[in-house]
């Protein structure tokens, strides 16, 4: 029997998981919205049954829900990712899994202590690039990876100013946490290490500044607040002996906007990239992987070739939540990661403010 699944958040990131589900064979039977206008028009237009107001309506309505989706404002990811799975639902929570690793932390008990799946959207490790990638990790290709450069860099990409992305409070921080992605799949491929030192500083050039306003996010509020940073920069060692050095910006002097995941093996090097177009547009982005390495004594960069995902894996990694609940696939994420990830994203902050290398 097909898994029934509902979508908590009615905006424009629930296509993908719709599709993502239904492609993997589940019925997604309800979208809640506390904006219940918004729910219903949404339910309409993607052809399901029934909507709410109320997450705990829909909770008591449907008691044959096997699972949800999360796709809201940080701040709430946590808080509906643990009523969730108290009320006996699986969930697939987008990203960051919450506001800091404390909340993390929680969630992952309470995943343990019901025994309900919790995996988050980290969608670039669902992208086809990804996967190949992974492939040559596992096969022993690459050999151990003992250094990564992480970056996903934006010249103009401010999602909005004075909405809830540009409010600590609301979002947890500004580009650290939102494109955390790139940071993601590069402990991904490095076989999740445990982190031991961080060191960062964030920067807030043109953080106000309306020039460096991205083409998506959330409309302007002039009351809003804008107390997030604009870049990160960083490094990290992990216990291991491997490290990984990362930038993240939503705002910065770049050539255009590129998501990438660079590292060097023992045996080959290898990058999974994403040049996006000057305008920032999926469809006019340039996806490249590569594999860097010796043949026959000469340098030789192999080109992967992978089938074309404009999704950026969006909808395979909605597919893998429930190819997981069926047990025909394993999670490409886990709760031990995102708290790892999470422990990560804390440390650069702190060790931003306090200017000093944070342990861990």
């Amino acid at each position: 029997m097909s898994k029934k699944l509902a979508i908590i958040g009615a905006g424009g990131m629930a296509a993908y998981h719709i599709n993502g589900f239904r492609a993997a064979g589940a019925e997604v039977i309800a979208i809640a919205d506390v904006n219940a206008a918004a729910a219903a028009k949404t339910a309409e237009q993607h052809g399901i049954a029934q909507s709410f107001g109320d997450v705990a309506e829909m909770f008591t309505a449907l008691p044959d829900l096997d699972g949800v989706s999360i796709i809201v404002p940080n701040k709430f990811h946590a808080p509906l990712a643990l009523q969730a799975m108290q009320a006996g639902k699986h969930v697939f929570c987008e990203k960051p899994p919450a506001l800091n690793a404390t909340e993390m932390a929680e969630l992952k008990e309470t995943a343990e202590s019901t025994g309900r799946t919790l995996m988050f959207n980290f969608n670039n490790r669902a992208r086809p690039e990804s996967y190949a990638m992974r492939g040559y990790v596992e096969d022993g290709t690459l050999g151990t990876i003992n250094t990564c450069q992480a970056k996903w860099v934006r010249r103009a990409g401010i999602p909005g100013f004075g909405g809830w992305f540009t409010n600590k409070a609301l979002s947890g921080g500004g580009p650290l946490i939102d494109l955390l992605h790139m940071i993601d799949l590069g402990m991904h491929f490095m076989g999740y290490p445990e982190p031991a030192h961080v060191l960062a500083r964030t920067y807030n050039d043109n953080i106000d500044n309306k020039a460096f306003k991205g083409p998506w996010g959330i409309p302007d509020n002039a009351e809003g607040v804008m107390d997030v940073e604009a870049a990160a920069h960083g490094f990290v060692t992990f216990k291991t002996g491997q490290s990984m050095s990362f930038a993240i910006s939503w705002a910065e002097m770049n050539e255009r906007e590129e998501c990438s995941c660079i590292f060097q093996g023992s045996k080959a090097g290898g990058m999974v990239r994403r040049l996006f177009g000057i305008d920032g547009l999926d469809e006019t982005a340039d996806d490249s992987c590569q594999i860097y390495t010796t043949e026959n004594g000469l340098q030789v960069n192999r080109d992967i070739t992978v089938a074309q995902d404009e999704t950026m894996g969006r909808e395979r990694s909605a597919a893998n939540f429930v190819k997981t609940l069926e047990g025909e696939e394993t999670p490409l994420n886990t709760p031990a990661e995102a708290l790892a990830l999470m422990k990560v994203i804390d440390a650069a902050y702190a060790s931003a403010e306090s200017g000093a290398p944070v342990a861990l």
